[in-house]
């Protein structure tokens, strides 16, 4: 092992799987990026396969060789005992010491003390918080057929469906049916069928989302009460798990993170005043680095001489 201690942030996310390692200074080594690492939706040996495709692509791009120092890894879909008990043994020869949480939990790091409450909608969605007596709950993180409200691909998948209702005369006539053939390249509304049942995609579904942003945007009603249906959801989550929770001062502190909060503003500061009808937001941090962030904290895990995961396995739970 080289003389300089390398750390690992991972972000396991249900499109893509992205590694960064810094050096004991923070600084930016190696990146890598596989697909998702969701065990829940692909299965364990995908998933562990993408992580260590992300991480050695990173290694090699940082020059260095596994074990690393210390690591941070976050992955979507885990939050149970029995998850962690699962993958923990196969991450765990990754580094010397191996923390294992949600990877809504790396946003956390981002702030100064590790209370608030973060907001993800990416793919999914999840809200996950941190109050100043160590405890911890979630709202959403459900999968896209149980939950996942407020996220790309439900956005994406109410988007389609206003397409075929309109089709079939059920519902109003929507200018997302030509936004969403022209993103797919497709002719007809019958190809849709093909598209989304062939080869199911998440992430390909959920890239529509962009395309029912956009037909808000220009003034279709349909399209727009879809969005505004989205950050309400995302608002309830929020709120969700703000209640049991106990906060030192009124304000409370957000963290945003995930691509369509990221890359929509417009979404993201609707998202916001939806909140504001229920809570108090202090400080709103968004976190365009999710990993790189993870991998810096990792610096300063506690060592262990055993492979150690985040001390709290067991999310609270509605």
């Amino acid at each position: 092992m080289s003389k300089e201690a390398y750390y690992l942030g991972v972000d396991g996310g249900g499109s893509k799987t992205l590694a960064v390692i810094v050096n004991e200074r923070g600084e930016e080594l190696g990146r890598g990026l596989a697909g998702g690492a969701n065990y829940n939706t692909i299965g364990v040996e995908k998933t562990i396969n993408n992580i260590e495709a992300a991480i050695a692509q990173a290694a090699r791009v940082a020059g260095c060789q596994l074990p690393l120092r210390k690591a941070w890894i976050g992955l979507a879909g885990i939050d149970r005992k029995a998850d962690y008990d699962l993958l923990l043994p196969r991450v765990c020869a990754l580094a010397e010491t191996v923390r294992l949480t949600n990877d809504a939990e790396l946003l956390l790091a981002a702030l100064k003390k590790p209370i608030g409450v973060v907001l993800i909608s990416g793919t999914g969605s999840i809200a996950l918080g941190h109050d100043a007596t160590g405890r911890r709950t979630r709202s959403g993180g459900w999968g896209h057929i149980l939950g996942d409200e407020g996220s790309g691909y439900a956005i994406a998948q109410q988007g389609l469906q206003a397409v075929v209702r309109a089709s079939d005369g059920r519902g109003p006539q929507t200018a997302l049916r030509e936004r969403i053939l022209r993103a797919w390249n497709l002719q007809t509304t019958d190809e849709l069928i093909g598209e989304v049942y062939g080869e199911p995609d998440k992430a390909k579904i959920a890239s529509l989302s962009s395309a029912v942003m956009l037909t808000a945007r220009a003034g279709d009603q349909v399209a727009a009460t879809i969005v505004n249906q989205a950050a309400r959801e995302l608002a309830l989550a929020v709120n969700a798990v703000c209640q049991p929770l106990e906060f030192l001062h009124a304000e409370i502190p957000l963290v945003l993170g995930g691509g369509l909060l990221l890359n929509e503003a417009d979404f993201c500061t609707q998202v916001i005043q939806q909140i504001r009808h229920f809570q108090q937001i202090g400080q709103v941090e968004l976190v365009q680095q999710p990993t790189l962030t993870a991998a810096r904290a990792a610096i300063h895990i506690e060592e262990s001489g055993t492979h150690a995961h985040s001390p709290q396995l067991e999310l609270d739970k509605k």
